[in-house]
């Protein structure tokens, strides 16, 4: 995951307006010791996200040990954690250290805390109150100075209902709750990041990129991503090393995501949940109800022409009055699609919000009506 910072690690990749905020409450919460929970769907860079806390805080210097609650058997996870003494287990043949010393003066990152058994999760919270724990085995009360900063891709309330984590320990814990939304919200990052692995993944191996067509980056970037960060990292650096010297088409992204390349579309047959039958009575649906309202508008000019007043239209989407009789649909379409086209100067997401549609279907239509941009 450390594709998601900078080169120098200073900061995030990433201009969208969930990405700026994030950025601004790292930069916030970083200074202080508070308790910080981080959430988000796995492979959103929680991991990341935690470390850049501990890289701007005044422990900077300090260790950061980073646990994976999820990946820790429950019978040895209270003594990974606390440590043990000599003798207090089979096996247990000398006096051992556990996560929480390895961190004193430094910052813990615990992740997948959802994951931490009830019973742990009792001492847990005294060290999070006091700073103290005995260790596995152990009689005396040990003290540590440690930030904490926990993360879990499950819903805690959700465990709370079911008895699955305490509810004194998770109101302890969410002092500061950081969300990372899904990759699938903030598309504009979506490029950026996959330019930086591009040039994170050459560099290291000296590879030549020969580039990348329009096609494929416009499926990269309204791809819905559902593994995230990781998903976008890992997959950047399977299609460089497939597709070595030469330029990468869409058919060369559509094989290294595992989608059937569609016989008459550009783009996958099913997107944001939706399959291809649903899209096309979508647009059909939300043309038609314009259609209908530019009829109504036709009608309005022929009562008040006499006037010589054909009032406004507030989209000032017009179409000439001698072409109205003999309209096709597809004619609309191309009438309605090329003027939202220059309005928003191909900006598929804003136009893709304005008519209520997914950008894949928007993608395909624009390309058949000739309308492209150098940025899809």
């Amino acid at each position: 995951m450390n594709g998601l910072l900078e080169n120098g690690g200073s900061g995030l990749i990433g201009s969208s307006v969930p990405m700026v905020e994030l950025i601004q409450i790292i930069k916030q919460v970083a200074p202080t010791d508070v308790t910080v929970l981080v959430t988000g769907e796995s492979g959103v860079g929680k991991e990341v996200v935690a470390n850049l806390i501990h890289l701007n805080s005044k422990r900077k210097d300090k260790p950061f040990v980073t646990v994976n609650c999820g990946a820790i058997p429950e019978g040895i996870i209270e003594s990974e954690l606390f440590g043990h003494e000599k003798g207090s287990f089979t096996g247990a043949i000398e006096t051992r250290k556990g996560y929480f010393e390895a961190a004193n003066n430094g910052t813990i990152f615990l992740d997948e805390i959802g994951e931490l058994p009830l019973a742990t999760q009792v001492k847990f919270l005294r060290i999070l109150e006091n700073g103290e724990y005995v260790k596995v085995g152990g009689t005396k009360t040990e003290r540590v100075d440690v930030r904490v900063i926990a993360a879990t891709n499950k819903n805690l309330e959700h465990q709370i209902s079911i008895n699955a984590f305490r509810e004194d320990l998770y109101y302890r814990l969410r002092s500061i709750n950081i969300f990372i939304p899904p990759l699938r919200d903030r598309k504009e990052d979506i490029k950026p990041l996959f330019d930086h692995f591009v040039k994170q993944f050459c560099g290291k191996n000296n590879i030549n990129f020969k580039g990348i067509s329009d096609d494929a980056v416009g499926y990269i970037v309204n791809y819905n991503w559902p593994g995230n960060i990781r998903q976008l990292k890992n997959f950047t650096e399977s299609l460089i090393t497939l597709n070595h010297g030469k330029i990468i088409e869409l058919e060369d992204v559509l094989k290294q995501l595992n989608v059937p390349k569609p016989e008459t579309t550009t783009l996958p047959a099913v997107m944001y949940g939706f399959k291809e039958r649903d899209e096309r009575q979508l647009l059909f649906r939300a043309l038609f109800e314009i259609k209908n309202d530019i009829m109504d508008l036709k009608q309005h000019i022929e009562n008040i022409e006499q006037n010589g007043n054909i009032g406004s239209n507030p989209e000032n989407f017009v179409i000439e009055k001698e072409k109205l009789a003999d309209l096709t649909f597809e004619d609309f379409e191309q009438e309605l699609l090329t003027f939202y086209w220059n309005k928003y100067h191909g900006n598929v997401n804003r136009i893709a919000r304005k008519l209520k549609l997914s950008g894949r279907t928007l993608y395909r239509k624009f390309k058949e009506y000739g309308l492209k941009n150098d940025k899809y």
